[in-house]
């Protein structure tokens, strides 16, 4: 797929209207997590370099349509202001008609405009034309730099980029390079790690990955799913005995695309849920009737090893174990330092999302040598299970 970026677009003495994602943690009117504000900065400094005047287009939390003093993009401005030290940033207390007319008139070279949140207005969800088309009359030209929320067709992602010359930003070019580079036109063999705690939320996703990888390795809760499928008891594990036909299925369209799964071989079993609980280490196929699966064993990740060593490239959604809690998360930290040390080495090239799975690299002290990173939760998962994003689409050429 082809789209322009920032590198095509004359953007002297034009405004640029920007679609942003700084959809932050915030407690008590503080944000706790500039990382999404860091990551725009590249685009909108670019932008300034080029002689354009960027105004931000973005969304916060889920207010209905109506105005909600606590959902203010006026909130996010302390952090945005510290994220790009020595600029102007002006606030617009609407996203349009004359608060933002306004703002975008009185903006000198190397100033910023940030408007209100746009789903302040009812249209935005619906993807409504004439709140694009009151939008789009702001500025001269769209640069889409939220792929996290490509995936769902706003009037800020998806109609306002048919209404001027659009572009991917920074942030989504990459993002979109290193997803077409996991699974657009990877390297192979391709290996898929798939964890998480239910096989129902991940279907489409497992789907197509069978279809499209050389190996999907299973981790987690789902894994349990799958050995209840195979006939293997798991106590008082979590599973859901009622996918085990659908697991089945999986099984069976792997089989016919060639695709390797791999399951747990050995079990960390507890009887507890708590950190330090007493555990031990079984056979797969040996779980203890009173007791809970909550990890894959050392054996398991000898056989991850292996299958990493072997593969040029891998995609990770969801953590092998109970992560959250200490001894469960041994698995995922073995097996995500492995695919670290393999990628620094420039033997594997990496891709991992989803907000678990970010987490538990970081834990591991893994995310920094993946090659990349997603933050976009859901449209990383949409665009991993094979279906077209209104935001990028809008995009192509």
């Amino acid at each position: 797929m082809a789209w322009k970026t920032l590198d095509d677009m004359d953007l002297a003495g034009k405004v640029v209207l920007v679609r942003v994602d700084i959809n932050v943690p915030m407690e008590n009117g503080k944000v706790t997590d500039a990382t999404r504000i860091e990551k725009i900065v590249p685009t909108v400094v670019d932008i300034l370099n080029k002689g354009g005047k960027p105004v931000l287009l973005a969304h916060y939390g889920r207010p209905k349509g109506k105005p909600v003093p606590d959902m203010s993009l006026k909130l996010v401005l302390p952090a945005l202001k510290a994220a790009l030290p020595g600029r102007k940033v002006i606030f617009a207390s609407d996203c349009i008609g004359a608060p933002a007319k306004e703002a975008v008139a009185a903006m000198q070279r190397g100033d910023i405009v940030l408007l209100e949140n746009t789903r302040f207005h009812e249209g935005e969800e619906k993807n409504d034309a004439q709140l694009a088309a009151s939008m789009a009359a702001l500025g001269d030209v769209y640069v889409n730099d939220a792929f996290s929320a490509a995936h769902r067709a706003h009037s800020s992602t998806e109609a306002i980029a048919h209404l001027l010359p659009a572009c991917a930003g920074r942030l989504m070019a990459a993002e979109l390079k290193a997803l077409e580079a996991a699974l657009g036109k990877p390297q192979r063999p391709v290996v898929a790690v798939v964890g998480g705690a239910k096989v129902s939320t991940k279907l489409d996703l497992l789907g197509n990955l069978v279809t499209r990888v050389n190996h999907l390795v299973i981790g987690g809760g789902m894994a349990n799913t799958f050995l209840v499928a195979q006939g293997i008891g798991v106590g008082k594990s979590l599973a859901e005995r009622d996918m085990a036909g659908t697991a089945k299925e999986i099984f069976a369209k792997a089989k016919a695309a060639n695709c390797t799964i791999h399951l747990p071989v050995d079990v960390v079993v507890a009887w507890e849920f708590k950190a330090g609980a007493k555990n031990e280490t079984v056979a797969a196929d040996q779980c203890p009737d009173d007791g809970m699966i909550l990890d894959a064993g050392p054996k398991t990740v000898a056989e991850l090893t292996k299958v990493f060593e072997t593969c040029r490239t891998l995609i990770w959604n969801g953590p092998l174990g109970a992560f959250e809690i200490e001894p469960f998360d041994a698995a995922t930290n073995a097996a995500a330092r492995v695919a670290a040390k393999l990628t620094k080495a420039g033997k594997l090239i990496s891709v991992a999302g989803g907000g678990d799975t970010v987490a538990a690299l970081n834990r591991a002290g893994a995310a920094d040598s993946f090659t990349y990173i997603s933050t976009a939760g859901g449209a990383f998962l949409e665009w991993m299970e094979g279906k077209e994003l209104p935001g990028v689409i809008a995009l192509e050429e």
